[in-house]
């Protein structure tokens, strides 16, 4: 039988790789949130910055990254627009069946990414 501690151990592996990935396109990466508690999603969903109660944060098998790139001037800028990233999310789900990336669901979440049980 397949542990939760071995799809987490899989999934932050596939972290990793979209993490060196990403500096080897340019962007610059910062951490958001990997584990949520209960109390802290239900607060996301009164606030509508989440649509669902059972999250895969609850689970440690989500992580939100933050992406920036660099403007004309050189100034490293946070983007959260879908086109910037889409070759980010891309890979993500090249690396397993089971990755989803958020930018390619219906309510836009550009900087979530996902282990599905």
């Amino acid at each position: 039988m397949i542990e939760l501690s071995d799809i987490q151990f899989e999934f932050l592996q596939d972290v990793a790789s979209l993490i060196l990935k990403s500096k080897a396109m340019g962007f610059k990466i910062t951490g958001g949130e990997l584990f949520r508690t209960r109390e802290q999603q239900q607060i996301y969903l009164s606030q509508g910055k989440s649509k669902i109660m059972n999250s895969y944060h609850l689970k440690r098998l989500a992580i939100d990254l933050n992406f920036f790139t660099k403007n004309e001037n050189g100034n490293w800028r946070l983007t959260y627009r879908k086109e910037a990233i889409q070759e980010m999310g891309d890979y993500w789900e090249s690396l397993n069946s089971q990755n989803k990336w958020g930018g390619n669901w219906r309510f836009k979440d550009t900087n979530h990414f996902q282990r599905n049980l």
